[in-house]
């Protein structure tokens, strides 16, 4: 596999747009903040952080703290996330009938077309769950 690619999930580019997935919200706004100080620094830099209605829903629907959500709003509006549009869901559909084992990763391959469509990477702390899926690429922190 070559060296741009990690886990087989697609090149992994920079100066583009950074889609969000809930993993990293997770880890960025919960517990010990494990990569709250990587997403201050993509911002510091200037590059776009991303959210879908996708993560938001995942995100939103889990046990959350009020101070949780607080600092998510602040750094990543929920008012400005990326909708679920019809060509979303028409490349979604498609996606699921190019990778293996598509039942139950409905929720990734949705957060996967909204990333392609709009050119962004994205960033998951699970990319073995995203490695399959074509023309998607990947954020890879340098911390």
């Amino acid at each position: 596999m070559p060296p741009d690619e990690p886990d087989g999930a697609g090149a992994v580019i920079n100066h583009s747009p950074v889609l969000v997935d809930t993993s990293v919200l997770i880890d960025a706004f919960c517990g010990e903040r494990r990569s709250l100080a990587v997403m201050a620094d993509i911002i510091e830099r200037g590059d776009l952080l991303m959210l879908t209605t996708v993560v938001v829903y995942e995100w939103r629907r889990g046990p959350r703290l009020p101070q949780e959500v607080k600092d998510q709003e602040l750094l990543i509006p929920t008012a400005k996330a990326v909708p679920f549009e019809i060509d979303d869901a028409l490349l979604s559909a498609e996606l699921y009938k190019l990778v293996s084992r598509p039942r139950g990763r409905e929720a990734d391959l949705t957060i996967a077309a909204c990333a392609i469509r709009r050119g962004a990477r994205l960033w998951t702390l699970n990319p073995r769950d995203f490695s399959d899926i074509p023309r998607l690429q990947l954020f890879r922190s340098q911390a």
